[in-house]
């Protein structure tokens, strides 16, 4: 029956991004993408890239999200609700302030406050659990929230100093939203999802341990030490890039784990690339939804995701076990 539901999700996922970037206000054949130019533009220049970096966004987040379920031993854990977001949030935003602008080896401005912000929050969440000499999944959580209020406000202080122009491109930026042209973007975020996939694919057999319990799972020979700083570089890496790349986009590294977990019981070695792929086309459909929902005017896609994954995280937080 896994496999099954795995063939399943394989072809739905080909389907899904074989069809997306045809649908818009105005649908496209075949025929007229190698016909028209306008067709050909829309779709080469727009849709395309748009449709590849939703599914390289929603993979990392999901991804991410399921690393820090298992992490943090807290089903409500996630890069939103532990703060990495909103710290690479407030990077960016800053970077919007301060004027900054040009790039550091090849990597922007903007991308390099989000990556900063993220690593400040994920330290500061890191830090402040380590406070208590027994940190719980729920202490992490409560952390992350804390945190994640602490950037909310210095980003709403941000915003004040902000001129008008700044403050409705922050604001904006703010709802998520994948608005690229061409493939730099996609060519952007590529390296990082796949070096921290990479990482977090190493360390998913020890991720399964640590699943049990760190003392577990240290008698088992696991470096624990070693394996979450390997994992907590990789996932606020991946975060920092998405958000840089297309915002804060919640909930999606939340919901996907969930429902994957609950079709496949199985290692996290087998679920890490289900997840990945179902985030991804997750994410490809409600960009879609979002870009032809109110057409001619579009939705931010973080809205989408903030409307399912409300009633989702309440749904979690009232069946879902105590962690401790």
């Amino acid at each position: 029956m896994k496999t099954a539901h795995a063939i399943l999700l394989a072809a739905i996922a080909t389907g899904i991004l074989l069809a997306a970037p045809f649908i818009g206000m105005d649908c496209f054949s075949p025929a007229q993408i190698f016909q028209d130019d306008l067709p050909r533009t829309i779709f080469f220049d727009l849709r395309l890239p748009r449709v590849l970096t939703a599914f390289l966004a929603g993979g990392g987040l999901a991804l991410c999200g399921l690393v820090f379920q298992a992490l943090f031993r807290n089903p409500l854990a996630d890069p939103f609700t532990l703060g990495i977001a909103s710290g690479a949030s407030f990077g960016a935003a800053a970077v919007i302030l301060l004027g900054l602008s040009g790039s550091l080896l090849g990597v922007p401005a903007i991308s390099l406050g989000a990556f900063a912000g993220a690593a400040v929050s994920m330290l500061l969440v890191h830090g402040l659990a380590s406070l208590k000499r027994t940190a719980t999944g729920a202490t992490l959580l409560l952390a992350g929230i804390a945190v994640s209020f602490l950037f909310s406000s210095l980003l709403m202080f941000v915003q004040y100093l902000s001129s008008l122009r700044d403050s409705f491109h922050i604001v904006r930026w703010l709802m998520g939203g994948i608005e690229v042209f061409g493939f730099g973007p996609v060519l952007g975020l590529l390296p990082w999802v796949a070096a921290g996939g990479a990482v977090i694919a190493l360390n998913l057999p020890q991720l399964d341990q640590l699943l049990a319990g760190e003392d577990l799972a240290h008698s088992r020979g696991v470096s624990v030490r070693l394996t979450k700083n390997a994992l907590l570089i990789a996932t606020t890496a991946v975060v920092g890039a998405i958000v840089a790349t297309c915002g804060p986009i919640g909930f999606v590294g939340l919901m996907t784990p969930h429902v994957c977990k609950l079709l496949w019981r199985t290692s996290h070695r087998l679920l890490a690339p289900i997840v990945f792929v179902a985030g991804g086309v997750f994410l490809v459909v409600c960009d879609t939804a979002a870009r032809t929902l109110v057409a001619p005017a579009e939705m931010p896609v973080g809205v989408i995701t903030a409307l399912l994954g409300g009633p989702f995280f309440l749904w979690i937080l009232l069946t879902a076990k105590d962690s401790r």
